[in-house]
């Protein structure tokens, strides 16, 4: 239930003068609860297992929970089953989640063999800095134990450090759980600390929940961008080069190439000059900039260049050092300062599609979707204080219009504004003011939905965040609007207002993709690697009934290419039924075939993505048919388009 608000177990005290409410299992709440008193079933099970092992986080996460643990050998599927039957025990049994408040001095007496748990209690506070996830084992306020008790002997079976609140029994688990998989992870998340075995888990509040859940996990492993890229020939990593770092295939590249034409073009209509700037730079650039201060982890190691030696190899010239360039937004500070600005000029876009690089631990690596090179579709914006709202509104319908043309439809965003610690944030209480109400304004007059996230803005200003969610339910972020006052502070940027004094612009951060490569991989698996015509690697296979007529459907091709169509006649040996299953698992939208009697009569038949066909349709109304559904940018061409 919650009290006043705030979230407490069913068992909490209720004042006559406090508002309560219920939170059902299904809710956001309800869901997070459950998932975390899961959580500490299975952390039951493990100590009931191997009571050496050592405890570390266990929180809730999206769809589910994960604990990790301190273990000598990582856990085997053997290890696993153990878990799970151990865990449906505890569940059946129907142990009751029993909170505890104590000092500090009592829970490290309780907990003395548990190092993690010790190491969380001297950090308690809420501090983002303890770990991730240890917000719900410690926080601001008093600490609390939860033991899980025997319902019938009243007995304590197992207890954990935990702010709760829990579900009050185990049996309220149900059995809409499951164990999903194991991985590795640094204790508080670096690598400097020991690894640990995290296993992670899902719960909901049925089996038929669970069941529907499963289902989604296995579509996305059918769409999982890292197997069709391969199996499509889009994408590799090589192990020579390194972790983290692609190759695109001619196949990736054409698509790859199509994304950023055609936002190259629209970028162009709506104003933006193209720039382009370096991938590395001394380390003055990064200090000033200040990424050199609070980046640094995330940036590859410096590379010193500009020494010079003696004939005895004696240094004549310190060297400098070079970094690879985490982001691409200094280097487009430095070009608006070569030259003085008036307020004439504003607002000024630059666009880049700029290289950047990211020391990524090799852990975190994921396909396309966590890399350490990639390339963001970046641009930067410098304003007046009076344009910002209505520039932030030119680039919020921007980026929807954009995602649209790529088949993306379902969107809402997220306000990230400053809470009520001001010690952690800069810049005046008007600028926070006037700038989160202005992008409150566009957010709202966007009919989109919208949720405000106090706390999380940048330490400099507020956001935008705009989320999207895919074929199969999945939510992606992607495209950020980034309000900083703080760079062009840093920089001493400048314009000259109309009434001839020095003001100080406001730099806006816009990514539409996020990154290409990350991009690209959310539209893999949207798409299922089914590409709209527009964007397909290739657009059309032609397939001749027999060698014969390869001939006829070479002149139908190269009327399609004149019109910049990506087309091509598959002329092997393989018989013609094969050659369309092969092109139809190679992703094709479009097969065209022709016999003798599309031949003798001028036409040709599609074969379409859904396996419906159509016969004897005109070369000249073939040929609009296919450059329309580009043109368009149709998602999907059936035999109703005909």
């Amino acid at each position: 239930m919650r009290v006043d608000g705030e979230l407490k177990d069913l068992a909490a005290e209720v004042a006559e003068t406090q508002t309560t409410e219920p939170v059902t299992i299904d809710s956001p709440d309800g869901l997070n609860i459950l998932r975390h008193s899961t959580a500490h079933v299975l952390a039951q099970a493990v100590q009931k297992i191997n009571p050496a092992a050592k405890l570390g986080i266990g929180p809730f996460i999206a769809d589910g929970f994960y604990y990790d643990f301190g273990v000598d050998e990582p856990f085997t599927p053997d290890d696993l089953k153990a878990i799970k039957k151990e865990m449906q025990r505890i569940v059946k049994e129907g142990q009751r989640f029993v909170r505890r408040v104590v000092t500090d001095e009592e829970a490290q007496a309780e907990l003395a063999n548990e190092p993690f748990k010790l190491e969380l209690i001297g950090l308690k506070g809420g501090k983002k800095e303890a770990a991730e996830g240890a917000s719900v084992e410690v926080g601001a306020g008093e600490l609390t134990i939860y033991d899980n008790v025997d319902a019938k002997s009243g007995e304590t079976q197992w207890k954990d450090l935990c702010r709760g609140p829990h579900v009050p029994s185990t049996r309220l688990l149900g059995n809409g759980w499951d164990i999903v998989r194991v991985a590795g992870a640094y204790w508080r998340g670096s690598e400097k600390n020991p690894q640990l075995q995290r296993i992670y888990g899902t719960a909901w509040p049925t089996k038929d929940d669970l069941k529907a859940y499963q289902d989604r996990l296995a579509e996305a492993a059918r769409r999982d961008h890292r197997k069709l890229g391969k199996e499509l020939d889009l994408f590799s990593f090589p192990d020579e080069i390194g972790s983290g770092l692609s190759v695109w295939h001619p196949r990736g590249g054409i698509v790859r190439g199509e994304m950023e034409q055609h936002a190259r073009r629209l970028h162009i209509e709506g104003g933006y000059t193209y720039v382009y700037t370096p991938h590395i730079s001394k380390e003055d650039l990064f200090l000033t900039s200040n990424h050199l201060v609070t980046y640094k982890d995330g940036m590859f190691p410096p590379i010193v260049m500009d020494e010079e030696r003696d004939e005895d190899g004696n240094i004549t010239k310190q060297g400098q050092d070079y970094y690879l360039k985490p982001m691409n937004c200094p280097m487009h500070i430095l070009i608006y300062k070569e030259r003085a600005r008036s307020y004439r000029d504003l607002p000024l876009r630059f666009a880049e599609n700029g290289t950047v690089y990211r020391n990524e631990l090799s852990g975190a690596l994921h396909g396309l979707t966590r890399v350490r090179g990639f390339t963001q579709d970046d641009s930067h914006l410098f304003v007046t204080p009076e344009q910002l709202e209505a520039e932030v509104t030119k680039v919020l319908e921007f980026i929807i219009s954009m995602l649209r043309d790529f088949g993306l439809d379902d969107f809402e965003l997220e306000l990230s504004m400053r809470d009520d610690e001001k010690a952690k944030w800069i810049g005046s209480d008007e600028f926070w003011e006037y700038s989160t109400n202005a992008l409150r304004n566009v957010a709202v007059a966007s009919g989109l939905k919208l949720t405000e996230v106090p706390g999380e803005a940048a330490f400099y200003g507020p956001k935008i965040d705009l989320k999207t969610r895919d074929a199969i339910g999945r939510v992606w972020q992607l495209s950020t609007v980034q309000v900083d006052p703080n760079l062009p502070e840093r920089f001493d940027l400048e314009y000259t207002a109309a009434d001839g004094s020095k003001q100080r612009p406001i730099m806006i951060h816009r990514a539409l993709f996020g990154s290409i490569e990350r991009f690209f991989a959310i539209l893999l698996e949207h798409y299922a690697g089914d590409f709209p015509v527009w964007l397909a690697p290739q657009q059309v296979v032609a397939v001749p009934v027999a060698d014969e007529f390869a001939p006829y459907l070479e002149d139908v091709a190269q009327r399609l290419r004149v019109e910049g169509v990506r087309v091509e006649v598959d002329r092997s040996d393989d018989r013609m039924q094969k050659k369309i299953r092969t092109h139809s698992t190679g992703k094709v939208p479009l097969i065209l075939i022709a016999g003798e009697q599309d031949r003798s009569a001028g036409t040709v038949s599609f074969r379409f993505r859904d396996g419906s066909q159509r016969n004897g349709v005109p070369i000249d109304e073939a040929v609009r048919l296919v450059t329309g559904a580009i043109a368009e940018k149709k998602l999907i061409l059936t035999d109703e388009d005909l």
